[in-house]
């Protein structure tokens, strides 16, 4: 009998979970250095600065957080329900534009925020009727009918709030900054510098993640996401079993458009509401929905995150050639996984 029969079976090597967790634990390691330690003059010599880097890092984050509030609702209506609205940028930028007079009549922010959201869907719930269900299943007519309007809706805009820059202002309790766990230098004393980062931004990014968090919920979790998700793979199918498909496809519909003015207010108050912003988040979350995958909430996210940290790092350490990176991960992704890293082969 051999030795293994004797003592019991041969050890065997690490299991996959073992594997993963010895793998975080050293990433986790090497975080908290990253974190709180001071860097050594070569490492800050190669990333500028630890304030720099980090900086670049939660700018880019926040953005993310901020570019799925709009390619959230642009995955519902394109990926999900396959309807090609190219004039989703023009509802970004007009839910901004409401914001911001909301705002300034009535001196509160979160009933511009309101505003927004609520005009929005009820004016993408008029499109849904009125536009997309004429042109059910014809792409190129959807195609050419929503650039048609988002030309339209670009210059009544700047008929109506001209060329200027405008910034949606924040209540007193969004203002000022907050000391983050990362330590950039130490004093002669002792004392460890932290690094600041805007309060407001890191409220933006919370709110992405509730909404995502509902949003995959609302899918997943839900009759009403089991009729959404019956209603692409099968409609006739769904109608069949008495639901109204138009209805619920209309209400899909609201829900994105309506994503799209929130974000555009969000977006106004940390950033700008300026002409061609409408232009720069369509084709942002055209960039983000195909790197995730078409139809889905979680590639979204993962997709949002990936082109705002390669904007955001690229602008740092790339600055004549950052915008490039993001153009670069969607080549990639496509090249190696043409339905997105989220997406299902169809």
């Amino acid at each position: 009998m051999s030795i293994a029969g004797e003592t019991g079976a041969a050890p065997r090597g690490l299991t996959r979970g073992q594997a993963w967790g010895i793998v975080a634990f050293f990433a986790a390691a090497v975080f908290a250095w990253l974190l709180f330690a001071v860097w050594p003059d070569w490492l800050n010599a190669i990333l500028i600065s630890k304030k720099a880097f980090f900086s670049s890092i939660f700018n880019g984050i926040t953005l993310a957080g901020l570019y799925f509030l709009v390619a959230s609702g642009f995955t519902l209506v394109f990926g999900l329900m396959r309807n090609v609205n190219l004039a989703h940028g023009s509802l970004y930028l007009l839910g901004a534009y409401l914001g911001y007079e909301v705002t300034r009549i009535t001196g509160y922010w979160l009933v511009g925020v309101a505003a927004g959201f609520a005009v929005l869907a009820v004016l993408g719930l008029l499109m849904q009727v009125f536009v997309f269900r004429r042109l059910e299943g014809d792409d190129l007519r959807q195609t050419l009918v929503t650039i048609g309007i988002s030309i339209v809706a670009a210059d009544l805009m700047l008929w109506m709030w001209t060329g200027a820059t405008y910034q949606i202002a924040t209540p007193a309790w969004l203002d000022g900054a907050v000391k983050l766990p990362v330590v950039t230098a130490y004093r002669s004393s002792g004392d460890a510098v932290f690094l600041t980062y805007p309060f407001y931004r890191l409220v933006v990014l919370a709110a992405a993640i509730v909404i995502g968090i509902g949003l995959w919920l609302l899918l997943n979790r839900t009759r009403v996401g089991m009729m959404i998700r019956a209603g692409v793979d099968d409609r006739a199918m769904l109608a069949a079993s008495g639901v109204n498909v138009h209805a619920v496809f209309a209400v899909v519909f609201a829900i994105g458009a309506g994503l799209a003015g929130f974000a555009g207010v969000v977006g106004g108050s940390a950033l700008s509401v300026a002409p061609g912003e409408d232009v720069r988040y369509l084709l942002a979350s055209l960039v983000v929905v195909i790197v995730g995958g078409m139809g889905s909430i979680t590639g979204a996210a993962i997709g949002a995150l990936l082109i705002g940290l390669a904007e955001q790092v690229g602008l740092v350490y790339f600055p004549t050639y950052g915008i490039v990176l993001t153009f670069v991960i969607m080549v990639v992704t496509l090249a190696i996984r043409p339905q997105g890293i989220m997406g299902k082969a169809r």
